[in-house]
């Protein structure tokens, strides 16, 4: 590997939070989510729902992504464990404010 292949696994530091328009965004806070148009299915499905920040993630490139789980989804505490299938990723530009 070269050096910068390393410093690709090296954690990063950790997001607090993300100005948005203006609006500050943390963990826990309520969004509504706006996929954009043109993803898949799942984006479809999850358009115009409030979803619940459960943290902000930054990827390899520094790009934030927020991980949210859906307000009404009755498995929302498996998202809030990690699990797949609960926890869903967006842009910055994907969400507003609930």
């Amino acid at each position: 590997m070269n050096e910068w292949e390393w410093e690709l696994l090296e954690d990063k530091a950790p997001v607090e939070f993300v100005l948005v328009n203006g609006v500050e965004f943390r963990a826990g806070d309520r969004v509504r989510l706006r996929p954009h148009k043109g993803g898949d299915i799942l984006d479809v499905a999850l358009r115009g729902k409030i979803g619940i920040i459960e943290s902000l993630e930054q990827d390899y490139e520094g790009k934030i992504q927020v991980a949210a789980v859906l307000e009404d989804d009755p498995g929302r505490d498996l998202g809030m464990l990690r699990q797949p299938g609960h926890r869903f990723f967006f842009s910055v530009e994907e969400i507003e404010p609930a």
